[in-house]
C-alpha cells in the first residue's frame, strides 16, 4: 500500500509540474496580444489606417490564453468557488466535497467538453474552416483545436486534484 501511495504522489508531482510549465509557456501568448493591440491603436489613431486583422488576432489569442490557462489556474486553486459554507469546513470535509464534485461533475463535464470539442475541431480541420466575420478570413481550425486541448489539460490536472483530495480523505480516516 505504501508503494502505491508513493506512486500516486509521484503522479501528482509530475502532473503539477506539467501544469506549471505549460502555464508558463501559455503566458507568452500575452506578448503578441499586447503587440498586436498596441500596433492597432497606433495605426488607427496615428495614421488613420486600422488593420483588418487586429480584432481576429485579439479574440483568438485572448481566447486561447484564457482557455489554455485553465489547467494552470486549477493547479493554483484560482477558479471561482461558492464559498458561503466551504471556507468554514475542515480540510477533510472540503476534500470529501471536492472528491464528489470531481467524480460526478468535473470529470463527466470535461469528458463531454473534450469529445464535443474534438469532434468540432476535427470537422474544422477537414474543411479548413475560415472566419466569415472579417475580410481577413483567418483560419479557425487552430483556434478550435484549443477547446479539446483545454479539456484534456483540465482532465489531467483534475486527476492530480482528485488524488490530492483522496489523500486528505484517506489520511483523515486513519487519525
Amino acid at each position: 500500500m505504501k508503494h502505491f501511495s508513493e506512486c500516486l504522489a509521484k503522479v501528482v508531482i509530475v502532473i503539477d509540474i506539467m501544469a506549471e510549465k505549460t502555464g508558463a509557456i501559455i503566458s507568452w501568448l500575452m506578448v503578441p496580444l499586447v503587440f498586436g493591440l498596441t500596433y492597432e491603436v497606433f495605426a488607427r489613431y496615428a495614421f488613420n489606417a486600422p488593420t483588418i486583422w487586429a480584432y481576429d488576432l485579439a479574440y483568438m489569442l485572448y481566447g486561447s490564453l484564457f482557455m489554455l490557462g485553465a489547467a494552470y489556474t486549477l493547479r493554483q486553486d484560482g477558479h471561482i468557488r461558492t464559498d458561503i459554507f466551504y471556507h468554514r469546513w475542515s480540510f477533510r470535509s472540503k476534500a470529501l466535497v471536492n472528491l464528489c464534485c470531481y467524480l460526478f461533475l468535473f470529470f463527466p463535464g470535461m469528458i463531454f467538453f473534450f469529445i464535443a470539442g474534438l469532434d468540432n475541431a476535427i470537422h474544422s480541420w477537414i474543411i479548413l474552416e475560415r472566419s466569415d466575420y472579417s475580410p481577413w478570413r483567418p483560419p479557425l481550425y487552430p483556434f478550435k483545436t484549443v477547446v479539446p486541448l483545454t479539456a484534456l489539460m483540465l482532465l489531467i490536472q483534475g486527476v492530480s486534484e482528485f488524488l490530492k483530495s483522496l489523500k486528505i480523505v484517506l489520511a483523515g480516516s486513519r487519525q
